[in-house]
């Protein structure tokens, strides 16, 4: 996996020097704590298109997932750690997302399909909606959307259907993780929340830090090496 080892190894060094460092190029422009033990990086890159920037995740015991979104925030690429695999948004999707669709109309609907490296391909399928609620967090205001999606293969079979509620930034112009629940096999919900707690811009106590501060108690008491921590949504 060659293609991997690049944005992979750029964040193994800051795992647990506690601060990040972007790749050349590249400036953080924002670090979020949130619940279940993760803190992110926003960071953008002068090499890319205008509008798209990168997130970077970090749990208890490092750096565990990293994305690439662009300017209506569509799901660009993105990278998992254990095991290592890149996965890309395939090009022409039937119905992409858009964050302005999103802020205008308060509904947007998508239809986009995955290629992962192992060779893996998938379609995903939803809505994002405006419940015209707002919600202040750390003095920022967001507001809150409703959201649902299937992702199915090529064969039609169910990978997973997750729904829940999430926060949008016009100034970030980014999602940013609430309650989310995902339907198992039996028909049962599991719950998850990784809503966030605090915001911290360039030059603030906390910026760029790579050590999580909530709800870490169960992660940290595990040594560093095997990653306890997995992506709570696919699409965000």
């Amino acid at each position: 996996m060659k293609c991997l080892a690049l944005p992979l190894l750029m964040l193994a060094a800051p795992a647990f020097a506690g601060t990040f460092t972007p790749p050349s190029g590249c400036t953080t422009k924002l670090t979020v704590q949130s619940r279940g033990c993760i803190v992110s990086q926003f960071y953008t890159c002068e090499a890319d298109a205008p509008g798209d920037q990168w997130r970077a995740d970090f749990g208890g015991n490092g750096p565990f997932f990293l994305s690439k979104i662009d300017a209506e925030a569509q799901w660009l690429e993105s990278y998992e750690f254990d095991p290592q695999t890149k996965e890309t948004m395939d090009a022409n999707p039937p119905d992409p997302a858009s964050f302005s669709e999103l802020l205008a109309k308060g509904l947007d609907t998508f239809n986009f399909s995955l290629s992962k490296s192992d060779g893996t391909h998938s379609t995903v399928k939803g809505f994002d909606k405006l419940t015209g609620q707002t919600a202040v967090i750390d003095g920022v205001t967001l507001k809150q959307t409703e959201y649902e999606y299937t992702q199915t293969d090529d064969n039609g079979t169910v990978m997973r259907h997750s729904r829940g509620h999430e926060y949008i930034s016009e100034e970030w112009r980014t999602f940013f993780s609430g309650h989310s629940e995902y339907e198992n096999e039996d028909g049962s919900w599991t719950p998850g929340d990784n809503a966030p707690v605090k915001f911290i811009r360039p030059g603030k106590p906390g910026f760029g830090a790579t050590l999580p501060l909530f709800e870490c108690d169960d992660q940290m008491s595990s040594l560093p090496g095997g990653l306890s921590v997995t992506p709570t949504s696919l699409k965000k």
